[in-house]
Order: structure tokens, then C-alpha cells, then sequence
């Protein structure tokens, strides 16, 4: 009787308490739920630093800084502030979201002209050629300024003592960071900063950055104009002068970061919010807005309709991507034409339902990263991105600063006429974009979904994962993701041969047979499908939920 008790006991369990993960094909776990703040980032100790700062009555755009300081030290692997920064923040004040672009420009002195003499078809992706302007310590000077309610030094002060004392590694980034040595080692500087004794640190190994601890309280002591004016900028141009670099005095000094509006699209009744070229976030806008038209509920997340539909309508945004994604100060892209509802309807039109596409044409005739977002006591909100480009970035470590230069520059294109083509004093096309969603004027959501490519796939993906398949924050993010790629795209090149279509575990082999059968190349990639962060805001009980997934290191906590 004895066994036959907890038999019953042991299937009553699965049945009652576990019914949401063996009812699918993914597992997830509950949402973090809290009311007076939330922080959510790609590394645990990252995200109890932002709690920290919001405990000592910080706002949530300080508690973002002191967690990117943060991830500069504990993920190098995804960003530093060598790399470019994008931030949205929800006033709470003013009932308003602010948009900024904080990337940096190509040298002056850098001409399309030395490609050319080399002999180059594209620009490399690591080395001096490929950096550009570091822009994220301006964006944190820039958010502070606005938002800030510590002292910078405040802010600065816990990845400063983690940066001296130490912290011991977590186990995905080790993994990265054990990728990214063979490859970097060869760059002046980069072995004496981010190795031990020549091999990357292992999980669980305490590695200390005392060069990035210096540069951190330069920072908290002087100020932005220490980086871009003063000993730090003067570093890094002797350094890149030194190996072949075109980083100048003048470009440092004349980096600006700026205030932008985001511009939005509606979605079953909910305002999804990108930020406007030279990011690509207005892909998920366009992206949305094919799909509005179609009853996704009725098709059935992971369904060969609701993949095929999802996969056509990337393959059409994209080369809108390719064609006129860029730096709006050099030309005129028609944003407003790209995300309308009437654009969206005649790009729909070419979409088979019967047939996967080989190739669109535009329609106008005209790495890795870190991603965190903070919501603080008084309802204010911040969704910031940060990155290298390519994981630990160009190689390019400048000495005795303890961090590793972008190499955005890679993203520029080289052919003539291109929107995107290689000119001074001019931003790349840029992959990581934040991401934020209001419902009736109140915050809804802030997330993001780090990854190349894959951010505006994965901004869709969870929006209609909540909108369209009734899922909660956490297993918006938990739940199979699908990715198509072409890897002749990155800098603005056609779709050749239909891409490839790349499917997580979970998505049924039926489905993935029948997608094979209507002209989808299915191939396997490992590792490519992002890491997500997003934080909920429910505005009649008051309270924050937060959600980070297990592709990452990352955590979500509140109090």
C-alpha cells in the first residue's frame, strides 16, 4: 500500500505541479516577480550589482551603467568599453520613451582608397582596420546626465572592486572567452590582459583586471573627456598609431552620441518600439507588420505555416536591410515608407504559401553582444545594449587600459553607391538594437535579444510568442527558436540560394521534413540563437516580472 501511496503521490505531482513544462515541447521555469525594482542581465553577479545600486536609491538607468561596467569586466567576451552602445529608457515623469544611439564613427583619416590599394573586397574583421570610435562611455555620460541620480563614481565603484579583488568566471562566458584566445593572442596587448599565463581563464577561475580598474576610476574621477580628450584617448591613439591604426586625437575628441526618437509600429494593439537606422531595428517593425495579417494563433507555435509565413517575411525585410540600412546623416532612408501598414501589404503579396523563396528584391526603388535591461522603484524603465562586435572585438588592446577596441568598421560595405559604404566620419550599419513595447501610454515590456542577426528575428519571436501564443516573459524566451541566415548579408549583400533555415530542439521533425519539402534549406548551427532578457511591467497591480534565459548566464532578480 506503502508504494502504491507514493506512486500516487509521485503522478498527482507531474500532473498538478508540472503541467506547464511536460505540456510542452520545451522546459522554461517561473518568472521572477517583484514590486520595487528589476534588473536582468547576461551574468548573475552583473544583475546583483544592479539591485545594489538600485537598493542605494539609484535610478534604473544608473543601476544599467554599474551593471555594463559590470559585464565590461566579467563578459569581455560580449562587450566593453572598447564597443558602441543603444539604450531606450521609459520615463516615468514624463510618460516618454527617449531612444540613443551611442556608436562611433570610422577615422578620418581612413579612406575607401586604402582598401582598394590592398586589394581588399571587404573590410577585415579584426586588426586596426576594422575599429571604429568607441561610443559607450559617452552613452553612460549621456544617460547619466539625463537620468542619473548617484554619482558617476557610485556607479563605477562595484566593477572597480571586482575588477581589483577578482571574480571567478561563469561557465558559458569561460567558453567563449576559451574560443577567443587562439584567435586574439596575436594582437599587441591582448595576451597580458586577458589571459593567464598565455590560456584563458577557466569556470570558476578568479580573474582580476586591475588595468580596467584604473581606467574605471579615471572615469569616476575626471569624467567622459578623460576617455575622449584626455590620458585614456591619447592611449588609445598611440597605441593604434603604433600598429597600423587610423584613430586620431580629432576623432575622439568630436565623438557625440544622440538623442533619437523611436520610432514604432502597432501590433495587435500593442506599440512595439525600435530605434531608427543605423541599427536595424526597424526589421522587426516590418517584420510585425507582414505578419499582423495573418492568424498565428490559428497555425500553432512551431507549425510549418507559422515558420514558413515568419521566414518569408525575414527573407523580405532583410533585403530591405541590406539595401538601406545605414547612417542616416549620409543619406536619406525613407523609415516612415519601410514600416507603414501599406508597405507591409504589398511586400505580403509576394509571399507563397505553398513555397519557400530563392531570392527577393528590395521593395523600394530608393557576435556576440550583451543585453540588460532595469526597471527602478518610481517606474522608470531602461532597455541598453552593448558590444565589441565579433566577441572580445578587433584583438586591439591598448596598453595599460584593460579593455579591447570594436571592430564595427567590419559592417561597412565596400561597394560604390551602396548606402552602407565605407566613408570618414561615418557610422556602420549596426546589429544590436534594444527594444521596447507600451500598451494604452503604459510600459508593457523592455527586452532584448542579443545575437547578429538574430536580434530582429528574436524580437519578433517573442512578441509573438506573448501576443499571438499566449506564453509568459520566461517562456517567450525558453520557447525552440527559429533562424535564418545568409552569410553573404552581414554588410548589406543579397540573399543568395535562400539562405539557410536553422531550427532549435523542439520544433517536431514533421515540421522540419514538410519545411524541407516546400524549398527550405534546413541546416544545424549550434549556439547562434541569442540570449534574451526582458523585464514586464504590470500596471494595474504595480509589479515588475523579469525573465533571463538558459542559453546565457545570465539572471533576472528583483525586490
Amino acid at each position: 500500500m506503502r508504494t502504491l501511496s507514493l506512486l500516487l503521490v509521485f503522478l498527482t505531482g507531474i500532473i498538478m505541479g508540472q503541467d506547464r513544462i511536460t505540456g510542452k515541447t520545451f522546459a522554461t521555469r517561473s518568472e521572477v516577480i517583484a514590486q520595487n525594482g528589476m534588473a536582468a542581465t547576461s551574468q548573475p553577479l552583473a544583475t546583483q550589482v544592479a539591485l545594489d545600486i538600485l537598493k542605494k536609491g539609484g535610478s534604473a538607468v544608473d543601476a544599467a551603467i554599474a551593471a555594463n561596467a559590470a559585464l565590461g569586466l566579467m563578459e569581455p567576451t560580449g562587450c566593453g568599453i572598447g564597443g558602441d552602445l543603444y539604450a531606450i529608457v521609459w520615463s516615468a515623469k514624463e510618460k516618454k520613451l527617449y531612444g540613443l544611439n551611442a556608436s562611433g564613427r570610422s577615422p578620418y583619416s581612413l579612406t575607401i582608397d586604402h582598401f582598394r590599394e590592398k586589394g581588399m573586397e571587404k573590410i577585415p574583421s579584426h586588426g586596426p582596420l576594422p575599429v571604429s570610435v568607441p561610443g559607450c562611455v559617452d552613452g553612460w555620460f549621456e544617460l547619466h546626465e539625463k537620468f542619473g541620480k548617484l554619482k558617476m563614481s557610485d556607479n563605477l565603484a562595484p566593477a572597480i572592486h571586482y575588477a581589483q579583488k577578482g571574480f571567478p568566471l561563469s561557465e558559458l562566458i569561460a567558453y567563449y572567452w576559451g574560443r577567443s584566445v587562439p584567435r586574439l593572442k596575436q594582437f599587441p596587448g591582448f595576451e597580458e590582459v586577458f589571459t593567464i599565463d598565455g590560456r584563458a581563464p577557466r569556470k570558476g577561475e578568479v580573474f582580476k583586471n586591475p588595468y580596467l580598474a584604473k581606467t574605471y576610476e579615471k572615469l569616476a574621477e575626471e569624467g567622459r573627456d578623460a576617455f575622449y580628450k584626455g590620458d585614456i584617448a591619447k592611449a588609445i591613439v598611440e597605441y593604434m598609431q603604433r600598429n597600423g591604426g587610423f584613430l586620431s586625437m580629432k576623432d575622439m575628441e568630436d565623438h557625440t552620441s544622440d538623442w533619437v526618437e523611436p520610432v514604432s509600429t502597432n501590433y495587435r494593439g500593442y506599440d512595439v518600439w525600435e530605434l531608427p537606422p543605423n541599427g536595424q531595428g526597424i526589421a522587426a517593425l516590418q517584420m510585425l507588420n507582414i505578419l499582423e495579417a495573418y492568424d498565428l494563433k490559428s497555425m500553432g507555435f512551431g507549425s510549418k505555416e507559422y515558420i514558413h509565413v515568419f521566414l518569408e517575411a525575414k527573407k523580405l525585410v532583410f533585403e530591405d536591410r541590406a539595401k538601406f540600412y545605414a547612417d542616416m546623416d549620409f543619406n536619406k532612408i525613407p523609415v516612415e515608407e519601410l514600416i507603414s501598414k501599406s508597405y507591409a501589404a504589398e511586400r505580403r503579396k509576394l509571399i507563397n504559401m505553398e513555397r519557400a523563396a530563392r531570392r527577393y528584391d528590395a521593395g523600394l526603388n530608393d557576435g556576440d553582444t550583451i543585453y540588460l535591461t532595469v526597471a527602478d522603484k518610481d517606474g522608470n524603465m531602461i532597455s541598453l545594449i552593448q558590444s565589441n562586435y565579433r566577441g572580445m572585438g578587433s584583438g586591439m588592446t591598448p596598453d595599460g587600459l584593460g579593455f579591447i577596441l570594436q571592430d564595427r568598421g567590419e559592417l561597412f560595405s565596400l561597394e560604390d553607391g551602396h548606402f552602407n559604404v565605407y566613408e570618414p566620419h561615418k557610422r556602420p550599419f549596426h546589429t544590436i538594437i534594444p527594444a521596447f513595447v507600451t500598451k494604452d501610454g503604459e510600459p508593457f515590456l523592455s527586452f532584448g535579444v542579443m545575437g547578429g542577426a538574430t536580434q530582429p528575428q528574436g524580437h519578433v519571436q517573442i512578441i509573438v510568442n506573448m501576443i499571438d501564443f499566449g506564453m509568459n516573459l520566461q517562456e517567450a524566451g525558453d520557447a525552440p527558436r527559429m533562424l535564418h541566415q545568409d552569410s553573404s548579408q552581414p554588410t548589406g549583400e543579397k540573399m543568395t540560394n535562400g539562405g539557410r533555415v536553422y531550427l532549435e530542439r523542439g520544433i517536431d521533425y514533421e515540421v522540419v521534413r514538410d519545411l524541407a519539402k516546400m524549398g527550405h534549406r534546413m541546416g544545424v548551427n549550434v549556439g547562434s540563437f541569442g540570449g534574451y532578457q526582458g523585464i514586464m511591467y504590470d500596471a494595474k497591480q504595480k509589479v515588475y516580472y523579469g525573465a533571463s534565459e538558459s542559453r546565457k548566464d545570465g539572471q533576472a532578480a528583483g525586490y
